[in-house]
C-alpha cells in the first residue's frame, strides 16, 4: 500500500527539539498575599486591645477589692456548694437519661409513654419553677411512705426533714438535667451505624452486652461533647438554687453584696471569673475525653495542647535555621 505524496518525513527533516537557552534557577515561593485578612486581625486586635486598657484603667471594676473577695471563706465556702450541687446532679441526671433513652427505645409502648411525657414535662417547665415546686413540695405531701400500693405503709418519712436545702436542689437539677441527658443519649444511640446493631444480634450477644461494650463506645463519641455542653449549663444553673435557700457561689456573692453594697461590682466579678475557671475545666476535661474516644474512628489521634506548643516551636526552630542558612 503506498503512502501518499508528502507523507513520509526523514530524520534529516526532521525539526529540531526546543533546547533550554539557560539554566533552570530555583525561585523562592512567595505566599499568597491576602490584604483582608490582614486588615480584620489588626481591626480586632485594637478593639481587644481597648477592651482590656477598659478592664484594666476603668475604677469603676474595683480590682483592689476584686482581690480581696475572690479567696474569702465565705467565696470558696459557696464555690464549694457550686461543686458538690453540680457533680451530684451532673451523675444522677445522666444515669436517669441513661434510662429515659433506653425507655424510649423500648418496645413497651407504656415505658415509651412515660419516658416521652417526662422528657416533654421538664423540657417544657422553666428550672425555677421546678425548684420552688420542690422547696414546698411539703404543702402538698407531709410524709412520704413506703409500702402496698393502695394498701398499708410499712415505712413512713418525714418529708419536711428529707427535704433540705442540699436535696432540693439536687432532685430539682436532676430532674431537670435527666430530660435533656435523655435526648443527648437517645442521638448517641441513633447515630451508631444500624449494621452494628444487626451484627452484635447475628452474634446472639446478651442485650445488655450489646450495649455495654458495642453501642455505648460508639455512641459515647457523639454522646460526650452534646452532653459536655450540657453540664456547662447546669454548671451556671446552680446559681438558681439561691432561690430556694442555698448559698451557692453566687447566693454567697449575692447575700456579701447586700451586707457591702459599694462591693456588688467585684463581687459579680469574683463570681464571674470561678464560673469561668470551672467551665474550662470542664472543656479541657472534654478535650481529653473526646480524644480517647476517637482512637480506632480516625487515622491520627489530634494533637494535646502541649504537643501543639512542641510542634510550633519545632517549626519556627527550623524556619530559623533555612533562613540563617540563606
Amino acid at each position: 500500500m503506498s503512502e501518499p505524496p508528502g507523507a513520509a518525513v526523514s530524520l534529516a527533516e526532521a525539526p529540531p527539539t526546543d533546547s533550554p537557552s539557560k539554566p533552570l534557577k530555583a525561585q523562592r515561593v512567595q505566599p499568597l498575599r491576602r490584604p483582608g485578612r490582614w486588615i480584620a486581625t489588626a481591626v480586632v486586635l485594637v478593639l481587644v486591645a481597648q477592651i482590656l486598657h477598659g478592664l484594666a484603667t476603668n475604677p469603676f471594676y474595683q480590682w483592689d477589692r476584686f482581690r480581696y473577695w475572690f479567696l474569702r471563706p465565705t467565696v470558696l465556702d459557696g464555690l464549694l456548694v457550686t461543686l458538690e450541687v453540680a457533680a451530684l446532679s451532673a451523675v444522677l441526671g445522666l444515669l436517669g437519661g441513661i434510662l429515659l433513652a433506653l425507655g424510649r427505645q423500648s418496645g413497651s409502648p407504656v415505658l415509651r409513654a412515660v419516658s416521652w411525657t417526662y422528657t416533654w414535662l421538664f423540657r417544657s417547665v422553666p428550672l425555677i419553677v421546678v425548684l420552688i415546686f420542690l422547696y414546698n413540695f411539703s404543702a402538698l405531701y407531709k410524709t412520704l411512705s413506703l409500702g402496698i400500693p393502695f394498701g398499708p405503709a410499712f415505712v413512713t418519712f418525714d418529708e419536711s426533714r428529707l427535704a433540705t436545702d442540699m436535696t432540693v436542689a439536687v432532685v430539682g437539677l436532676s430532674l431537670n438535667e435527666a430530660a435533656y441527658a435523655a435526648e443527648v443519649v437517645r442521638g448517641g444511640i441513633l447515630s451508631v451505624d444500624q449494621g452494628q446493631h444487626e451484627a452484635a444480634a447475628a452474634l446472639g450477644l446478651p442485650r445488655r452486652y450489646q450495649f455495654t461494650r458495642i453501642v455505648l463506645p460508639q455512641a459515647l463519641r457523639s454522646i460526650t461533647p452534646n452532653y459536655v455542653n450540657q453540664l456547662i449549663g447546669l454548671i451556671k444553673s446552680t446559681s438558681l438554687v439561691f432561690y430556694v435557700s442555698l448559698l451557692d457561689l453566687f447566693g454567697s456573692v449575692q447575700t456579701m453584696g447586700s451586707t457591702y453594697p459599694g462591693d456588688i461590682v467585684p463581687l459579680l466579678l469574683v463570681a464571674t471569673v470561678w464560673y469561668l475557671i470551672l467551665t474550662s475545666a470542664v472543656s479541657v476535661v472534654q478535650y481529653y475525653v473526646e480524644r480517647y474516644f476517637a482512637r480506632g474512628a480516625t487515622r491520627t489521634l489530634p494533637p494535646t495542647p502541649l504537643q501543639k506548643a512542641r510542634a510550633g516551636l519545632a517549626e519556627f526552630r527550623a524556619r530559623l535555621r533555612r533562613e540563617a542558612a540563606v
